[in-house]
């Protein structure tokens, strides 16, 4: 079964260590070698930014050149390869998949890396950019995350309004991930075109802020959006373990309350450190396996695994 995975943060940490990491085999959850192993159709990369990270000590005058960097070093790397090309469209995936070419898209975690600027919107576009992960877990020009309490009901900035607005201008996708409450239910009622919550899993289930709650879930279906469930053990389940079981029924409640069109993957590979029972992105088949044991029937299974997150893609890319 082919795959579309809406997140992972591999690159994070190519970056960060490019002489201890290749692309093609490492032992992080995602390489070259597992992405073909797992048949990966596309895979979105993250360019996971930390806020406060010390941009100086690495000699940028800005986080945002940082980010610049991280995306160019991004092409530098795809572009060695010939199994895996860079895609930012639903044409350039299909060429791609003619071509038995896995695509890489290209995505962005911590929208406050543009300051207060709407033009650096237009930069990142022309870098490549084709999704954005409005906030991490900081409050930022855009708006809140909901990793407290507080911010809760702390919706978007008034320049967060114009960012959503800007994204829906160029085509580029709105991750509300990581987003407050108030501010998702902001997002949803400006966009003019869908959005993805790319890395995210149902509250119902799993009582945690970074989850959505049934009406949540509901509204990203009735604006033809897309869920990527995660596969992290804080958003699943109590243990300090990750397993398949719990990821299918995350799944399985996010498709009885917004049906299975909603529903997407959305790993966080290499952004989550829990012990799990897929070890890594060669395992994704097995994911698929246990989903049609489940219950899932084979229309579903293509429409969870990659079939949705390609009609998001045209809808809005």
């Amino acid at each position: 079964m082919k795959i579309i995975d809406l997140h992972c943060d591999t690159f994070m940490k190519l970056y960060k260590n490019d002489d201890k990491y290749n692309f093609d085999e490492n032992n992080l959850h995602i390489d070259l070698n597992k992405l073909l192993e797992g048949r990966s159709l596309a895979q979105f990369f993250a360019m996971y930014i930390y806020k406060k990270l010390n941009y100086k000590e690495y000699g940028f005058k800005s986080l945002f050149d940082y980010t610049v960097s991280m995306i160019d070093y991004f092409h530098k790397v795809i572009e060695k390869y010939d199994t895996i090309k860079y895609a930012s469209d639903l044409s350039s995936l299909k060429k791609n998949e003619i071509n038995s070419k896995i695509s890489a898209f290209l995505s962005l975690e911590e929208g406050g890396v543009i300051g207060k600027n709407l033009d650096r919107l237009d930069i990142l576009y022309n870098k490549g950019i084709r999704a954005i992960t409005l906030t991490w877990n900081f409050p930022n020009s855009i708006g809140y995350p909901n990793i407290k309490k507080q911010y809760e009901s702390k919706g978007l900035t008034s320049f967060g309004r114009e960012v959503v607005k800007k994204m829906n201008d160029l085509g580029i996708l709105i991750d509300v991930s990581h987003l407050s409450d108030q501010g998702f239910y902001e997002v949803v009622s400006l966009t003019d075109y869908p959005v993805a919550a790319t890395h995210s899993n149902a509250r119902k289930i799993h009582k945690h802020s970074r989850n959505l709650t049934d009406d949540m879930i509901k509204k990203i279906a009735d604006i033809g959006g897309i869920i990527g469930v995660n596969f992290c053990a804080n958003f699943l389940n109590n243990k300090k373990k990750s397993y398949i079981t719990d990821i299918l029924r995350h799944m399985n409640h996010i498709k009885n309350v917004g049906g299975v069109e909603v529903l997407a993957l959305g790993s966080d590979f290499d952004g989550i450190s829990c012990e799990l029972e897929l070890k890594n992105y060669s395992f994704m088949q097995s994911l698929v396996d246990k989903m049609d044991d489940f219950g899932f029937g084979n229309e579903e299974i293509e429409k969870i695994c990659f079939k949705n997150a390609m009609n998001t893609i045209g809808n809005v890319l």
